[in-house]
C-alpha cells in the first residue's frame, strides 16, 4: 500500500477510522492485566477472603496456615444462551507459589467459573483450594446449588481425591467437585520467586477445554505440558457465571500470589431484530461520512499552509556546526579512541569499491583492516556536506560511546579530518539480520532466530532501563541488527540516538525512522519514547518469524503490511499460518506462538497496551502467561485534529536520506520530509 502524496495518506487514516466505526465487535469481556495497581482501564477485580493488593500484584494467601482468598472479576460472563450456543473464551495467567524454603507445604490455587455470588469456604480449610470446604463437598444439596468448573494448580496431595502420581504437585480439570475429571502431574519444584504461567480455552464448537502451563525438565528447564477435556458447559453450568481465582493453605503454609491475568470472551449471538443492522449500518455510514468530510477538509488547510512550509524550517534540536572544538568533547568519552585519516585509509585501501559492504542514507560502509588491534573492522563513512550527517555523527559517539553490552555493536573509534567523518565498529562477520531474511545470504534455523529476538531484546532492556540513562535508539529494524561470528544478535547504528532521563523516557524531535518500523504516534506527533522503540522491536519479531519485510508492496492485498495480515490471523485463530514456510513447519509451535503474539503486543497501535521489553522478556523465557489482544487490530486512539494540526511541520528533515539499506549496510537511518515519504521509503 504505497503512497504517493501527503493528502492520500491522510484520506487512507480517514477511511480507516470509519470503517472501524462500523465495524461490529464480538467481543463480550476484555482486560489484560499487567500490573494490578492500574485499575483505569478496565474493572476492578473483587478480593475477598485474605486476598491483598501487594502493589502491582494479588496476593491471594499470605504464607500462613488456615487461609483462602480469592480474587473474582467483578462482571460476569455470559457463558451461553438458549437461543444462539455458547462463548469461547481464553484466560491466560501469570502467578507464583512459593513455599519460603520450607519441605513442606500446601495447597495450591485454582482458576474458576462458577454460579454467580459462590459462597465462602466454611469452614476454612485447604483441602477445596478457597472454593469449597471439605464441610461443603459432603453436603450434595450444596453442590446442586452452587456449580463450578476448576482448573487446579495443587500443591499437596489428598489421599481422598488426589490422584496417585509420582510427585503431590498436579493440575486437574474439576467440575462441581474435588475429584479432578482429568488431571496430570505437574513438573514443578515449589521454590522461592519462581513465576509460572498457563493459558485456559474453551472452544464452543468442539466443547474442548484445554489447558497449557509451565512446567520444568529437571527442575531448570521450562517446558509447556497440557491437558484438556471435552465438556459441555451448558450442562454444568448457569447461563451467567463469575470467573476468577481461589487458593487456600491448611496445616502447613505456602505463598500464592497472582501477577498478571488477561481474558477475553465472546458473545453467544442471539438473535436480533431484522432491521437491527440496517439502522446500525445507516448510523454508522452517516456517523462516519460526516467525521470524514470534517477532518479531510481541516487536514487539507492544514496541509496548505503548513505543509510546504515545513522544508524550510529547522529542526527543533538545533543546529550543530561541525568544528574541531568537537575533538576535546569526543577524547573525553571512555572507549572508543581518534584514530587518524591515514591509518583508515590504508585500512581499507583508500575506501575502494571492493570493501564496500554496504550504502546507507548517511554514507558507505567498508571493510578495513587495522594492524594495531591485528582484526577487521567496519568503517562508516558519513556522507559529506551533510547537516544531518553531521548530527548523526556526533550522535552515535556521544551516545554509544560508553555503552557496554554483549548485544550491542562496540564502537571502537572515530576520525574527522580531511572533510571525512569515520565511525570505526568491530566487523560482524554475518553482516545485518535483513541479509539472511530477505535476501538469501543463509537459512537461520528456529532457534537462531529465537536467541536473536531474544537477544535484541536484551539490548533494547540495556538501553531502556539497565543503563545510568535513557537511551532511545529510534531505528530499530532488521537492517540495524548485525550478527556476529555466532549469529548472536547485535544492534547497531545510534545515529538517531537520544539520551534520556529515565523519568522522562520521551522526547519530541523530527520525525525519524523507518516506515514499516516506525510507530503511529511518532509519525502524528514526532515523539520518540520507550515505547515507540518497543514498537520497532516488535515489527522486528514478527519479521523473525515470518521471513517477511514490514512492509511488501507486492504481496497480496491483504498480506502488504505484515502487522495487520499477522493480526487479522491471530483473530481467526490461525496465527501459525504466518510462520516463515522455509521451515516446512520444522520448529518449535510454542515458541513461534510466543514470538508473534509479543511482536503484536509490542506494535499494537495503542501505545499505552504496549508492554515494557522486561514483560515481553518475561514472556519469551516463558516466564509468563501470553497476553490476549483484541481479535481485530484495533486503531491508534490518539488519531486526534490538534495532534495532526499541531505537528504538521515537525516533520521536517534538511536533508532527504530516506533510501533504505542496501545488502551488508551497517546504516540506513532515515528522516522524512513528508507522510508519503514515510511510506514510499521501504527497507
Amino acid at each position: 500500500m504505497i503512497f504517493q502524496s501527503p493528502k492520500l495518506f491522510i484520506i487512507y487514516l480517514m477511511i480507516s477510522i470509519f470503517l472501524n466505526l462500523i465495524n461490529p465487535c464480538a467481543t463480550q469481556i476484555f482486560f489484560n492485566y499487567n500490573n494490578f495497581s492500574d485499575t483505569t482501564k478496565y474493572k476492578p477485580v473483587t478480593l475477598t477472603g485474605n486476598a491483598t493488593n501487594s502493589g502491582s500484584m494479588i496476593q491471594l494467601t499470605p504464607d500462613e496456615v488456615d487461609n483462602w482468598g480469592r480474587a473474582t472479576y467483578s462482571e460476569q460472563m455470559h457463558l451461553w444462551d438458549k437461543n444462539s450456543g455458547v462463548a469461547n473464551f481464553t484466560s491466560n495467567f501469570s502467578f507464583i507459589i512459593d513455599s519460603r524454603g520450607k519441605d513442606t507445604y500446601s495447597d495450591g490455587l485454582m482458576f474458576f467459573l462458577s454460579t454467580p455470588d459462590f459462597p465462602d469456604p466454611n469452614p476454612t480449610d485447604g483441602s477445596g483450594l478457597g472454593l469449597v470446604s471439605r464441610v461443603q463437598m459432603g453436603q450434595s444439596n450444596f453442590l446442586d446449588t452452587n456449580k463450578f468448573v476448576a482448573v487446579e494448580f495443587d500443591t499437596c496431595h489428598n489421599a481422598l481425591w488426589d490422584p496417585s502420581y509420582r510427585v503431590p504437585e498436579h493440575v486437574g480439570i474439576n467440575i462441581n467437585s474435588m475429584t479432578s475429571h482429568n488431571s496430570t502431574p505437574w513438573y514443578c519444584t515449589i521454590m522461592q520467586n519462581r513465576t509460572y504461567s498457563a493459558s485456559i480455552n474453551y472452544d464452543s464448537s468442539t466443547q474442548n477445554f484445554s489447558v497449557t502451563f509451565t512446567g520444568f525438565d529437571n527442575d531448570t528447564t521450562p517446558i509447556q505440558q497440557h491437558l484438556s477435556s471435552i465438556i459441555n458447559l451448558t450442562l454444568l453450568l448457569p447461563e451467567w457465571v463469575e470467573f476468577g481465582f481461589s487458593a487456600s493453605t491448611g496445616i502447613v503454609s505456602e505463598l500464592h500470589i497472582l501477577t498478571a491475568w488477561s481474558f477475553e470472551s465472546t458473545s453467544p449471538s442471539v438473535e436480533k431484530n431484522k432491521d437491527e443492522p440496517n439502522k446500525k449500518l445507516v448510523v454508522g455510514l452517516s456517523v462516519g461520512a460526516c467525521i470524514l468530510i470534517i477532518c479531510l477538509v481541516v487536514l487539507y488547510r492544514v496541509y496548505k499552509k503548513k505543509w510546504r512550509s515545513s522544508e524550510e524550517e529547522e529542526e527543533e534540536e538545533g543546529e550543530l556546526v561541525f568544528d574541531l572544538s568537537m575533538d576535546d568533547e569526543f577524547e573525553r568519552c571512555t572507549g572508543p579512541k581518534k584514530f587518524s585519516y591515514k591509518e583508515l585509509v590504508s585500512a581499507t585501501n583508500n575506501f575502494a569499491e571492493e570493501n564496500k559492504l554496504g550504502q546507507g542514507g548517511f554514507g558507505g560502509v567498508y571493510k578495513g583492516y587495522l594492524g594495531d588491534l591485528n582484526s577487521y573492522v567496519a568503517i562508516k563513512r558519513v556522507s559529506k556536506g551533510s547537516k544531518q550527517g553531521i548530527k548523526e555523527y556526533a550522535s552515535e559517539v556521544r551516545s554509544i560511546s560508553r555503552l557496554r553490552h554483549k548485544n550491542l555493536v562496540q564502537l571502537i573509534g572515530w576520525c574527522h579530518e580531511k572533510n571525512d567523518l569515520l565511525l570505526i565498529y568491530e566487523f560482524m562477520s554475518n553482516g545485518s539480520l535483513d541479509l539472511h531474511l530477505f535476501k538469501g545470504k543463509s537459512m537461520l534455523t528456529w532457534m537462531e532466530r529465537y536467541n536473536i529476538a531474544r537477544g535484541l531484546a536484551s539490548a533494547l532492556l540495556y538501553l531502556h532501563e539497565e543503563w545510568e540513562q535513557c537511551v532511545l535508539h529510534r531505528d530499530i529494524k532488521s537492517s540495524n541488527v548485525m550478527l556476529d561470528s555466532n549469529l548472536n544478535a547485535k544492534l547497531g547504528d545510534f545515529g538517531l540516538a537520544r539520551l534520556v532521563d529515565h523519568v522522562k523516557g520521551s522526547q519530541t524531535t523530527a520525525l525519524a525512522g523507518t516506515m514499516g518500523y516506525l510507530a503511529p504516534e511518532c509519525i502524528m506527533s514526532g515523539r520518540a519514547s520507550k515505547e515507540s522503540d518497543v514498537y520497532s522491536f516488535g515489527v522486528v519479531a514478527l519479521e523473525i518469524a515470518c521471513g517477511r519485510k514490514a512492509v511488501e508492496p507486492n504481496a497480496k492485498e491483504d498480506e502488504t503490511i505484515l502487522l495487520e495480515w499477522i493480526w487479522e490471523l491471530y483473530g481467526t485463530r490461525n496465527l501459525l499460518k504466518a510462520a516463515d514456510t522455509r521451515f516446512c513447519g520444522e520448529f518449535a509451535e510454542q515458541q513461534m506462538e510466543r514470538l508473534m503474539v509479543v511482536g503484536l503486543w509490542c506494535a499494537h497501535p495503542d501505545y499505552n497496551v504496549r508492554p515494557s521489553i522486561r514483560k515481553a522478556i518475561h514472556v519469551l523465557d516463558f516466564e509468563a502467561a501470553l497476553p490476549i489482544l483484541e481479535p481485530k487490530m484495533p486503531m491508534p486512539t490518539y488519531l486526534t485534529l490538534p495532534i495532526l494540526a499541531s505537528t504538521s511541520s515537525t516533520s521536517n528533515s534538511e536533508d532527504h536520506h530516506a533510501q533504505s539499506s542496501t545488502p551488508g549496510s551497517y546504516t540506513g537511518s532515515s528522516q522524512f520530509t513528508t507522510y508519503s515519504a514515510a511510506y514510499t521509503s521501504t527497507q
